[in-house]
């Protein structure tokens, strides 16, 4: 089994990043341009703390972004090379950002509503030429939101999604330290993702919980291997 992604999503500080690289995290998320949630802090600030991680530390722009030179032009800005596209974008456009930058990694989320679950399906064999690697996460039919909700889906599509897939399959949505273990296993995805399962009432990322949810992660990825 290749090294499992251990993604965390929305960074607010230098000292909240450089916690988060301790307790094991192999993959920082940065969301901007979205369009539900605030962004957590400027791309300035983004990129200063980009600059400050290791070399070890894999840096992911989120974002709903949908044409290929504006991507291409916060990837820059932020100093990193893989981008989840979280949200609609045309074919075309994807096809123009893997010309433009051929170096890059394109991550696809997958945004699963529960009342049209099958749809996700179509999607995949859309962008599957054109990704590297797709993130399942959940929509929220109380407010819109499709990503940071707390919410979890029905791990079954993510877990027939690995089966169609030879790339990567990463498992967002709702996931926490009590509960990643068991959606790894059921799910045998090659990552996950977490972003409000570790955060305090305040939005901060909580360092036990961190150190929590990495732990669990990585005994659920070993007991795939």
């Amino acid at each position: 089994m290749k090294t499992p992604i251990i993604q965390v999503a929305g960074i607010r500080s230098l000292d909240e990043a450089a916690m988060l690289v301790e307790a094991g995290f192999s993959h920082l998320g940065f969301p901007f341009a979205l369009n539900y949630h605030a962004e957590d802090t400027t791309i300035k600030a983004a990129a200063d703390i980009i600059r400050s991680l290791p070399a070890s530390v894999a840096v992911v722009l989120i974002t709903y972004l949908n044409k290929a030179k504006e991507i291409d032009q916060l990837m820059q800005e932020l100093g990193c090379r893989i981008v989840q596209v979280h949200g609609a974008i045309d074919l075309d456009e994807l096809e123009q950002l893997r010309k433009i930058r051929p170096d890059i990694e394109i991550w696809k989320s997958l945004v699963i509503n529960p009342q049209y679950a099958e749809k996700v399906f179509t999607e995949f064999a859309q962008y599957y030429p054109l990704a590297d690697a797709f993130i399942t996460d959940t929509y929220d039919p109380a407010n819109g939101a499709s990503g940071a909700t707390g919410k979890t889906h029905d791990w079954r599509i993510s877990a027939k999604l690995v089966r169609q897939s030879d790339k990567a399959i990463i498992l967002a949505g709702g996931l926490n330290a009590g509960n990643v273990y068991d959606a790894t296993i059921q799910t045998q995805v090659a990552g996950v993702d977490v972003h409000t399962g570790i955060e305090d009432s305040r939005g901060c990322k909580v360092k036990e919980k961190a150190e929590a949810f990495v732990k669990a992660a990585l005994k659920a990825f070993d007991s795939l291997a």
